[in-house]
């Protein structure tokens, strides 16, 4: 080939390289989010359209990893609820790469995108700064519609971010979330698209199994002493929290006897404890009314315990939606969990552990970890579920029952069933496991990403 025509077709390949390749969306780039520190990572924040003709679409902040971006894995990351915001809890109060305080944003020094491009998403329509321009939409939402958006969202965002398809993903999330990673991921496995390299799923304090994992908070509220042995009988055998539970579901109010066994289980818990961690304190502040339902807890190492006070402040300034792209649409401010949202709540009675046994026949690598201070999703209800699928999959165990290490202290138990399919509880944490304990779900999380166990020794 002669020298002149070898030049021109070299050209050639990098024009068409360059015409056909679809550089990251510089629109939703963020240049700098107010009062951030300076990193050397890049953000992004915008929309990936659902349907064009209804206008629904959906809200994402994506992270960078810290290093070496491009061999890092990708992982999505969805809270639960349902209807309630994986920026404002998981990204800025759990695992992101900043914490409000103030005016400023401090940086999380054990922030998930440390080992991974991180990828969190307001889901569905109506939550956070996703929206739907047909309100109709938020007054039949349930598991399959989500799970259907959640499908076509990750397809588009990956039209936006091309250079992360076929990169090993893992979807990731808690409490609902133990609803909504598993039907998402058993959907992209069932869909066959070839750039979804799914490689594992991780749930923390998920809802899987009504019956068993809401039944298991009476004799976990007992055994930390929260209620007494005849109100632990009453929560047992007059009316349990199933079936409270149902009765709201299903009529919005209880039947006189489980509203007097109801309301001998508050007093006797107190107000002021958290159910999300009964051993840590509340934030006291002027939202406090919101403070004790959700999870703003004050571990042994200094963790702002009115975090998502801070972080509803902060991403409800006018600056702040400005640098991240975003926009509210049918509402006067964002929220940490949607109050527009009319969620199809007897979806909470479908189990999804099943979901979770079909990943792990179909090689998806599954971990189930609790936060051990959690009376909602109690971790002796998630270790009987997980146990109970282990047996039904005729997977034996390949790490005995054991404590695990992180930071030269016991960090938590595990079991691990076929190599496959992992249960870990991690010590000393919360219904929202890496905000009250970082430092030891960043060790879970690096373990859980590399296919390896956890340290069983220091």
């Amino acid at each position: 080939m002669q020298p002149e025509l070898q030049a021109w077709t070299v050209l050639a390949s990098l024009i068409l390289t360059f015409l056909t390749a679809s550089p990251l969306p510089l629109a939703e780039k963020i240049t700098s989010l107010p009062g951030q520190p300076r990193v050397s990572f890049q953000q992004f924040a915008g929309y990936v359209t659902i349907d064009e003709k209804q206008k629904r679409s959906l809200f994402y902040y994506f992270v960078e990893a810290q290093t070496a971006p491009a061999s890092k894995p990708l992982v999505l990351w969805l809270n639960g609820g349902p209807g309630c915001s994986s920026i404002g809890a998981g990204a800025f109060c759990e695992h992101g790469p900043f914490k409000p305080s103030g005016n400023i944003l401090l940086k999380n020094e054990y922030s998930w995108n440390k080992e991974a491009n991180m990828l969190y998403l307001e889901s569905p329509a109506g939550v956070g700064f996703s929206y739907s321009a047909n309100e109709s939409f938020y007054t039949s939402v349930n598991d399959q519609k989500t799970a259907e958006d959640n499908l076509v969202f990750l397809s588009r965002w990956f039209l936006k971010f091309p250079e992360y398809k076929n990169r090993d993903l893992f979807i990731t999330g808690e409490s609902y979330g133990g609803h909504y990673v598993p039907q998402l991921a058993k959907l992209i496995v069932q869909s066959k698209i070839n750039y979804f390299n799914l490689k594992g799923i991780a749930i923390g304090n998920p809802l899987l199994e009504f019956n068993t994992d809401f039944n298991s908070r009476a004799e976990y509220l007992w055994s930390h002493g929260l209620i007494s042995d005849s109100t632990y009988e009453s929560f047992t055998s007059v009316c349990n929290n199933s079936q409270i539970r149902r009765q709201i579901i299903q009529t919005g109010t209880l039947t006189p006897v489980c509203a007097e066994v109801y309301s001998l289980v508050s007093r006797q818990v107190s107000k002021l404890i958290d159910a999300y961690d009964v051993t840590l304190d509340v934030c006291v502040s002027s939202l406090s009314s919101q403070s004790l339902v959700l999870n703003r807890l004050q571990g042994t190492e200094k963790i702002d315990v009115c975090v998502e006070d801070e972080t509803y402040i902060y991403l409800n300034r006018k600056d702040v939606q400005k640098a991240l792209h975003a926009l509210l649409v049918g509402v006067s401010g964002w929220s940490i969990c949607s109050d527009t949202l009319r969620y199809d709540m007897r979806n909470l009675e479908i189990p999804t552990v099943h979901d979770v046994g079909a990943l792990v026949k179909a090689g998806i690598r599954v971990l189930v970890y609790s936060g051990d201070q959690d009376s909602v999703l109690p971790l002796t209800g998630t270790r009987s579920v997980v146990n109970g699928l282990a047996k039904e999959l005729g997977l034996n165990t390949t790490v005995p029952y054991g404590a695990w290490f992180g930071g030269r202290q016991v960090a938590g138990w595990t079991q691990v069933y076929g190599d496959i399919l992992s249960f870990a509880t991690i010590r000393g944490a919360s219904h929202e496991a890496p905000f009250s304990q970082p430092e030891r779900s960043l060790v879970l999380f690096n373990a859980f990403l590399a296919g390896k166990p956890l340290p069983q020794s220091l």
